[in-house]
């Protein structure tokens, strides 16, 4: 990295406070801005404040901290609202001490909360619990800066003890509570936001939007890899922009290699929009929402900011924090740095017996998953049997589906799925929400041991695998993270998504589907390591129709 102890920027002053833009000259001191200048220049660059993702689990890149961070300050992000939900379901407060201690190792500003909702729910195995007394402990560090999503809206509005408590504690701490109600409106709403919730990132309407800013709530707008709600919501910006935020929420590694806010950023202002107001929601409301120490190109902020070409492409010229250029040009300037690899793996290698269904006649319900829905559907067929088992069947694309639990010795659960697309072989993965037990999805028993074996070896990770080929990529930090190079990391993940659709899947992310099926509160049917699951009646339910 290049760090000067005294330096000075000339350019188009982007000032989000004072809402205008300015020649003159930035003067840097020992990573504090100690001047800003008005004055002529021939320099046509534009420096403004670097972009802050207001909320993003760090795990779904695949890297620890340290690795996302080399790969984001390239796209002119110096700073993440980050929630370690994901890591926490695995390694619980272990887990989100390692992610601070590894983000300091590396010169970016990570902000991150408190788990609210470890585990998800009660009918699935996690590797660990944050109860109350967890989050009072959690919300007294000063590396802790607010309370992440609070998930289990029915326990707020149910005015569950357990839930509210750990929102007190949050209060006390005088630290924010984030949202997460998808579809939440009337008075369910308007308790939910009056218990003290301040965020939302899971709007996917505008009507939906408004009603929640128009109840003080602010609105993360969300363009992941995942889901993707910057089309529906962006007309918030020409009504409310000062309640306004850029997320990614789920950023996967080959994407983050791509681009990240900046995206946002420029799709914003290639439709009009005043370009400080959105600057302001990909920085500035951020900052003050959550109290970030990040620099705002004012005198004694610290010397975060980024300088690009224009206002209409965004291109980032140069990264700096805290006075240290960290991306030049498109190449980080940051340094891999040497990490530990925490995790708990308690699978032993599986067999075909222990895959066996056998058929008791009648009709299996099976999970209809959808092309960029976390959603699925329930069908009911009869299934396809040979020599009294119940296997896949290609030609009506009903494939067998299976949840291992990773933290203590099973059975696996197994079921059926719909419209996964394989024709041959199957991928197998560590990152399965929330709690990252096992899931795989294959076309013969012989395809899913192969996948799943490979995956317990590692220790974590993604596995695509056929009898003619496999790639995988190791992820052993808690199975959802490597220590390597972030962009070998996209390439390995890039290749493992290349082969699966070589093997037939249709759909767009055939990982960050898989990685859903287990999800248990979203409906309709799904599966986790405990068996399959009707999140509409919210209990188990067999595969059988009885």
């Amino acid at each position: 990295m290049r760090m000067k102890s005294s330096f000075t920027v000339s350019g188009q002053i982007v000032d989000l406070i004072a809402s205008r833009i300015f020649p003159g000259t930035v003067t840097i001191e020992e990573g504090k801005i100690v001047s800003v200048q008005e004055g002529k220049t021939q320099e046509t660059q534009y420096i403004m404040p670097g972009f802050v993702d207001a909320h993003v689990h760090v795990e779904s890149s695949m890297l620890v901290p340290s690795e996302f961070a080399r790969l984001a300050v390239v796209h002119g992000t110096v700073a993440t609202v980050s929630d370690p939900h994901e890591i926490a379901n695995v390694l619980g407060m272990k887990g989100v001490k390692f992610m601070i201690a590894n983000g300091k190792q590396v010169p970016f500003k990570f902000f991150f909360g408190a788990p609210s909702c470890v585990p998800a729910t009660a009918f699935e195995t996690s590797g660990a619990t944050l109860n109350a007394k967890a989050i009072g402990t959690l919300m007294k560090m000063d590396d802790i800066y607010y309370l992440s999503e609070m998930m289990n809206f029915p326990g707020v509005l149910a005015d569950d003890p357990e839930i509210l408590r750990k929102i007190a504690f949050s209060a006390k701490a005088n630290k924010p509570v984030d949202g997460h109600a998808p579809g939440l409106s009337g008075e369910g709403l308007k308790k939910y936001v009056e218990a003290g919730i301040s965020t939302d990132h899971e709007c996917s309407t505008l009507s939906e939007g408004e009603e929640k800013v128009n109840l003080g709530m602010k609105i993360l707008i969300r363009e992941g890899s995942a889901a993707k709600n910057f089309n529906a919501l962006i007309p918030l910006m020409g009504t409310h922009p000062e309640m306004l935020m850029f997320c990614s929420d789920d950023k996967h590694p080959d994407e983050l290699a791509k681009g990240h806010i900046n995206q946002l950023v420029q799709r914003s202002l290639t439709l009009g929009y005043d370009v400080i107001d959105v600057l302001r929601a990909a920085s500035l409301n951020t900052i003050k929402h959550y109290k970030l120490n990040v620099g705002l190109l004012q005198e004694g902020d610290d010397a975060d900011f980024i300088i690009v070409d224009n206002l209409e492409e965004v291109n980032v010229l140069k990264t700096y924090i805290k006075g240290e250029c960290v991306a030049e040009n498109g190449v980080t300037l940051i340094e891999s740095q040497p990490s530990t690899e925490p995790n708990i793996f308690v699978c032993d290698p599986i067999d075909k017996k222990s895959l066996a269904v056998h058929d008791e006649g009648g009709e299996i319900r099976v999970i209809d998953c959808m092309n960029k829905e976390l959603l699925t559907r329930v069908l009911t067929t009869r299934p396809k049997v040979e020599e009294g088992l119940v296997v896949s069947d290609t030609d009506r694309d009903l494939l067998k589906l299976v949840v291992i639990n990773r933290y203590q010795k099973a059975k696996p659960a197994i079921a059926f799925i719909h419209n996964f697309g394989l024709k041959h072989g199957a991928i197998a993965s560590s990152v399965a929400h929330d709690s990252h037990n096992l899931v795989a999805v294959g076309v013969t028993d012989d395809d899913l041991v192969r996948a799943i074996n490979i995956l317990i070896e590692n220790r974590g990770g993604v596995v695509t695998s056929s009898a003619e080929e496999i790639v995988s990529l190791a992820l052993p930090v808690a199975g959802l993270m490597s220590t390597r190079d972030g962009y070998r990391v996209a390439a390995a993940y890039e290749h493992a998504d290349a082969l699966a659709h070589r093997l037939g899947t249709k759909l767009d992310a055939p990982f960050m589907t898989l990685a859903f099926m287990p999800l248990l509160v979203i409906p309709e049917l799904k599966l986790s390591d405990k068996g399959l699951f009707d999140v509409n009646k919210f209990g188990f339910t067999s595969l059988f129709v009885k």
